[in-house]
């Protein structure tokens, strides 16, 4: 087994910093969030990480594989990864981060139903009641008749979360033609540009003290992306996809350590539901890849 994968010790690892970088990227988006609006904190995760990322892609590919490409899918993930940042920012300023991921964890479930109606994927039954269990997860989570999350902010992390897995959808379908270092490339230059110009009418003067934070943000991003591209070069899917849930973990460190929550019994329940009908689609397309091709 060993000798078949001879990288998954190496791909599990790197796919544990890149939650890491993401974690603290977040974290750094909600302090920044308190000072900003949504729209300009958006627009600053783009322009800190774009230096990055473009000095990244023309050391490793050079500049042809970034004009060759398919420019509608690009401007509609631009449009998508605009209204996500925008959208989590909004969500992650008003909740905690722990309670923020446990909603976004519907991502991988929405990637599922859509890869049927989108991309023509066969979704069974089974891996339909697993998406059902997520959203009954989702409600746990909201509370609607109660004293739950069920606000502006949740719907934001939903509309992150359903933003998020559009895009994923439309990667599968440039990763036939483009490359990732142009995927990377124009999604920071689409976010910086769009979020920037909605931000531009209430820009507010960026203060000296939050120049570290918006380096950070950059340094952060910048190794997270390049580290999950790397993990799931280096291993399996279905190894590495689930490791994504640790983030939870560190969202409730950051909680505690930076603003002093902790999430409660029902947050808790929600996202143990999630996670768990994540963990069982993963299996199952694992099961199925593993019967396309014995």
């Amino acid at each position: 087994m060993t000798a078949a994968h001879p990288h998954r010790g190496r791909a599990v690892a790197t796919m544990l910093v890149a939650v890491v970088m993401f974690s603290l990227m977040d974290a750094i988006l909600k302090l920044l969030s308190e000072h900003y609006p949504s729209f300009q904190v958006a627009a600053l995760r783009g322009v800190s990480s774009l230096p990055f990322v473009l000095t990244w892609a023309l050391a490793s590919a050079g500049w042809r594989p970034l004009v060759r490409v398919r420019w509608p899918l690009h401007l509609l993930r631009g449009v998508l990864g605009v209204g996500m940042m925008a959208c989590f920012v909004y969500g992650v300023n008003r909740l905690p981060l722990s309670s923020a991921y446990s909603i976004f964890f519907i991502a991988p479930l929405l990637i599922t139903a859509l890869s049927g109606p989108i991309l023509g994927e066969r979704v069974g039954p089974r891996r339909w009641v697993a998406i059902g269990i997520g959203l009954l997860g989702v409600l746990v989570l909201l509370r609607p008749t109660g004293e739950g999350m069920m606000s502006l902010a949740a719907l934001g992390i939903l509309g992150a979360a359903l933003g998020y897995a559009v895009s994923a959808i439309t990667v599968r379908l440039l990763a036939r033609t483009d490359s990732t270092q142009a995927m990377m490339v124009w999604l920071m230059v689409m976010i910086t540009l769009g979020a920037g110009a909605l931000a531009w009418p209430e820009w507010t003067p960026i203060q000296s003290r939050d120049l570290w934070l918006i380096a950070g943000l950059g340094v952060a991003g910048s190794i997270g992306q390049y580290a999950v591209t790397e993990a799931f070069r280096l291993g399996e899917a279905s190894l590495i996809a689930p490791l994504e849930y640790t983030a939870l973990i560190w969202g409730v460190l950051l909680d505690l350590s930076l603003w002093g929550v902790l999430p409660d019994s029902v947050t808790w329940l929600g996202a143990a539901i999630i996670v768990a009908s994540g963990l069982y689609l993963l299996r199952r397309e694992s099961v199925h890849a593993e019967s396309e091709h014995p």
